[in-house]
């Protein structure tokens, strides 16, 4: 059974004149192009320690198959903006799970994609841990109730975003969470 010990957070942008080179350089530009990537759902597992970026890939080998939550999005529409981002939501009771959320879009800059990426990540930990909550709610009212609650104890993202470029080369976007064995 693997479970990760250790998660680190990254993000990249890609530009190239074919989809796939703009996506691997955006793996390049994260930091992570040298790894077979396998893509996961969105379970922070209990006790996962957050580290560094730089920390995370000096504990894993070039080649190696590493779990990641991933998000991303691409284009080749002149002037479009693009965002790829994951939230976090970690539960105070570090023995619990927390949830990772993956959220791709367009025209939001990285503000508003990340608090969307956060706001998705944190309903999902929230619903699990049973805090009443009215969804309808704006998202800065709901995130008082989850760290009043005292369940949810940090929720974050990481967001990137890119304005496609006049001349229409493909631009991707990733966001991921990177799982260390």
């Amino acid at each position: 059974m693997f479970v990760p010990r250790k998660v680190f957070f990254t993000k990249g942008v890609g530009r190239h004149k074919d989809k796939l080179a703009s996506f691997e350089l955006a793996l390049r530009d994260a930091g992570i192009a040298q790894f077979n990537i396998v893509k996961v759902s969105s379970i922070l597992p209990p006790n996962c320690e957050i580290v560094s970026k730089e920390e995370g890939l000096k504990l894993l080998k070039p080649g190696q198959i590493v779990f990641c939550v991933m998000s991303e999005n691409s284009s080749n529409e002149p002037h479009r903006l693009i965002a790829a981002s994951v939230g976090c939501a970690i539960p105070s009771d570090r023995s619990h799970y927390g949830y990772l959320s993956e959220y791709h879009c367009f025209g939001k800059d990285e503000k508003e994609a990340g608090d969307y990426a956060e706001d998705l990540a944190a309903t999902m930990l929230a619903t699990t841990l049973g805090i009443d909550f009215d969804p309808d709610e704006a998202w800065d009212e709901r995130r008082q109730i989850w760290l009043m609650s005292g369940k949810i104890v940090k929720t974050f993202n990481i967001t990137q975003t890119a304005v496609v470029a006049k001349d229409g080369l493909w631009t991707t976007v990733i966001a991921a969470a990177v799982f260390v064995p």
